[in-house]
C-alpha cells in the first residue's frame, strides 16, 4: 500500500474516531408530573365520539441528558396540586404526587443544572413548574409565544420570567435541532395550539417520539380525533399525519404523553432509556 493510501486511511480513522467522540451519550427519563381526571371526555372530539365518557389522563415530563447537559421537556402541573385527591372532598380534578425538583434529587441533579426547557405548548399542564428553573433557556413555538403576549393572558403567568425578558427565550419557528446533532429535535406540529411541538429523541438503538398534545390518548390518536379546543382543525389533522409518518418511517416508539398505557414504553423512574 502506498504512503498516500496509508495517510488517507489514517485520516479516515481519525475522522471516524472524532465523529464517535463527538456524539454524546443520550439518556431519557420519564418524570411523573401529575394526573388529571377528565369528567367530560367529549371535549377531546369535535365529532362527539366520547359522549358521557370520562378518563384519567397522566401528565408526563421528560428529562434528557446530552453529554453533560440537561434538558426538560414540559414541566407538568403546578405544585399547588401536590397531594390533592383526584376525587372526593377537596378534589380539583388534578393531582401531583411529587415535584420535578424532588424527582431530580433522586438522580442527584440540582435545578440549576437544567440548562434547557422545551415546552410543547402553552396549556397549564405543560407549563406548571417552569418557573422552578429560571436559569434555563426556554424553547417554545413562536405562535404560542405570540398568544401568551396577549394582554391579560392567564396562561402567561408560569412563563412570566421569560416573557418579561429576564430569562433566555428562543421562539421556535418550524423544527428545532436542540443540540445541533439531530439527536433531539422539536417537531413543528401546529393545530392544537398555534406553536405546538412534539419531540423526536434519537437513542442509541431507537427513536422515541414524544407527542406533546398532538393526541391525548390512544383511541384519540388512532382515529385522528380533534379536540373542540384546538386552534386549527386542518393544521391538527396535518400534524397528526406528519407525526404518524415520522413514526412509521423511523420505526419510532410513540409515547402519547397523556396516555396511561404509554408510561410502560419507557423504563420506570429512576431508570432511563438510552
Amino acid at each position: 500500500m502506498t504512503r498516500r493510501a496509508l495517510t488517507f486511511l489514517a485520516c479516515l480513522t481519525l475522522y471516524a474516531t472524532a465523529s464517535v467522540a463527538a456524539t454524546p451519550v443520550l439518556k431519557l427519563w420519564r418524570l411523573d408530573c401529575g394526573a388529571i381526571l377528565e369528567s367530560d371526555l367529549n371535549l377531546f372530539s369535535d365529532t362527539y365520539a366520547y359522549v358521557g365518557q370520562s378518563k384519567e389522563l397522566t401528565v408526563s415530563c421528560y428529562l434528557i441528558k446530552h453529554g453533560d447537559r440537561y434538558m426538560l421537556w414540559d414541566t407538568g402541573l403546578a405544585t399547588e396540586a401536590l397531594g390533592k385527591p383526584l376525587q372526593g372532598p377537596g378534589a380539583t380534578g388534578e393531582s401531583l404526587s411529587k415535584s420535578i425538583p424532588d424527582q431530580l434529587k433522586t438522580l442527584g441533579i440540582e435545578t440549576k443544572q437544567i440548562g434547557i426547557i422545551g415546552i410543547s405548548h402553552y396549556h397549564y399542564d405543560h407549563t406548571g413548574q417552569a418557573a422552578t428553573f429560571p436559569r434555563a433557556r426556554l424553547l417554545m413555538g413562536k405562535g404560542d409565544i405570540a398568544a401568551l403576549r396577549t394582554p391579560g393572558s392567564e396562561r402567561a403567568k408560569p412563563l412570566a420570567h421569560w416573557l418579561s425578558g429576564e430569562g433566555k427565550l428562543e421562539e421556535i419557528n418550524g423544527d428545532k435541532d436542540v443540540f445541533g446533532d439531530q439527536s433531539v429535535v422539536m417537531i413543528d406540529l401546529p393545530g392544537h395550539t398555534p406553536g405546538h411541538h412534539g419531540l423526536l429523541v434519537k437513542l442509541s438503538k431507537q427513536y422515541v417520539l414524544l407527542s406533546g398534545d398532538v393526541a391525548h390518548f390512544e383511541q384519540n390518536y388512532a382515529t385522528n380525533g380533534v379536540p373542540v379546543f384546538n386552534t386549527d382543525r386542518a393544521q391538527s389533522l396535518a400534524s397528526l399525519d406528519r407525526f404518524k409518518g415520522l413514526a412509521k418511517n423511523l420505526r419510532a416508539a410513540v409515547v402519547i404523553q397523556h396516555e396511561q398505557a404509554d408510561i410502560k414504553k419507557l423504563p420506570a423512574f429512576p431508570a432511563y432509556a438510552e
